[in-house]
């Protein structure tokens, strides 16, 4: 029976507008105090409603975790997971069902009515429904948004309505958690409507195909991997990395075919994008062919190529051969931050003491991008280099949010060890 609240009102104490606002922090402090969290607006709109209407995933999961009421809904009439459905969000409805017995709250029809509706917008096309449900003919907005703080979605505003194009990654979600089993090639589907690396749409076949660990998907993999088009290529060899890179067992049956595949296709690849996905499988397998398959393509035209070089590099040995030294010299050089920033922390985690190591890495202690910079005072740190010191207080200060800032707590680590010699 769903549960239609109106007349709440909204306090300082209950979380509704920090709900509306997305504001995480604010939420989560207030559900700490003992703040309720099925609180409504003076409309009767649930906390729940406003934070998935807002794209607020984090605040949909702490809702959750406290106990919201997934039957709770607003003056609307529609169930929060429908109004997630509809949000084409799925880090917004995973969140929603994340927790177990949260989904044990959701029968099985309901769960079958969402992936149905997710597949209708799939099928329909988000404009399209868009203009459907709000009778709008004016030009729509679209804008790339990022979806759950890894991967985006392209979000569509129409007639005051707006939605995101993740309902394929929605329904591919929802079939799993009902047991259906997705045929490879519906994923495929799925993925190529969205070729862009970090689409949630693209994201969600891989990842779902790279758990599944058993014959048929492999073999299908290997047949996309090694097929004439590169974008296939590159859906396959990803396939196989993601298999190896999460398997958990205590021996990944699959581990040996991909190196041998990704030493192959290494030499023969001829795609930079599907060459840079192979050279990173490459590089998640301790071989001592690694390193001799990577050194043919540091100096490779397109700059994901020589960014997979520049981290792949087994940084485990305790000396890097001389081929190898020499490429993360000319890398720590490269015209690409990226790319000079991966070469940089591949040397800061090796055991090789080299001089000339050490000076490209200060050489890099003033450069224009602040994570290179970051990178190199990291290093020069591990490699109890004084010089780190220096560096690090020539750096301004970071916005809030700047990644990699904790490598910097190396330098403390080095002043201490510094000081007790």
């Amino acid at each position: 029976m769903k549960k239609n609240t109106t007349g709440c009102p909204d306090t300082a104490s209950s979380p509704v507008s920090a709900a509306r606002a997305g504001d995480t922090e604010a939420v989560a402090d207030l559900l700490r105090a003992g703040a309720d969290p099925d609180a409504c607006d003076g409309n009767g709109t649930p906390a729940l409603c406003l934070a998935i209407g807002a794209y607020a995933a984090d605040v949909v999961r702490l809702l959750v975790e406290h106990g919201a009421d997934p039957a709770r809904t607003g003056p609307d009439g529609v169930a929060p997971l429908r109004k997630a459905v509809d949000s084409g969000s799925p880090a917004v409805v995973e969140a929603l069902l994340r927790d177990a017995a949260h989904r044990r709250r959701h029968r099985e029809a309901e769960l079958t009515e969402a992936r149905d509706l997710a597949g209708h917008w799939y099928g329909t096309g988000v404009e399209a429904e868009l203009r459907r449900r709000t009778g709008d003919g004016a030009p729509r907005t679209r804008t790339r948004v990022e979806d759950d703080g890894f991967t985006g979605a392209d979000e569509y505003a129409l007639g005051g309505a707006t939605a995101r194009d993740g309902h394929a990654a929605i329904l591919t979600h929802l079939e799993a958690m009902l047991g259906v089993r997705t045929p490879f090639g519906e994923l495929l589907d799925r993925a190529m409507a969205h070729p862009g690396r970090q689409h949630v749409v693209r994201t969600s076949s891989t990842l779902l195909l790279s758990h599944r660990r058993d014959r048929e998907t492999w073999d299908a993999a290997v047949a996309l991997c090694t097929g004439p088009d590169p974008v296939h290529r590159l859906f396959g060899a990803e396939v196989l990395r993601l298999t190896h890179l999460f398997d958990e067992s205590e021996e990944d049956r699959f581990a040996g075919p991909a190196l041998e595949l990704f030493l192959d296709r290494s030499a023969r690849e001829r795609d930079g994008a599907v060459l840079a996905e192979v050279l990173t499988g490459l590089a998640e397998h301790v071989d001592p062919r690694g390193d001799a398959a990577l050194l043919p393509h540091a100096g490779h035209p397109d700059r994901r190529v020589r960014h997979a070089v520049a981290f792949g590099f087994d940084s485990g040995v305790p000396d890097f051969a001389p081929a190898v030294r020499k490429a993360l010299l000319d890398l720590m050089a490269d015209p690409d931050a990226d790319v000079r920033q991966g070469a940089c922390r591949t040397v800061a985690d090796g055991r090789d003491r080299a001089p000339e190591l050490a000076d490209a890495m200060a050489a890099l202690l003033d450069d224009v991008s602040r994570p290179v910079r970051v990178a190199a005072v990291h290093g020069l740190a591990r490699h109890d280099d004084e010089r780190c010191v220096a560096g690090a207080r020539r750096l301004p200060p970071a916005p809030p949010g700047t990644p990699y800032e904790h490598d910097l707590d190396e330098v403390w680590r080095y002043e201490l060890r510094r000081d007790a010699r």
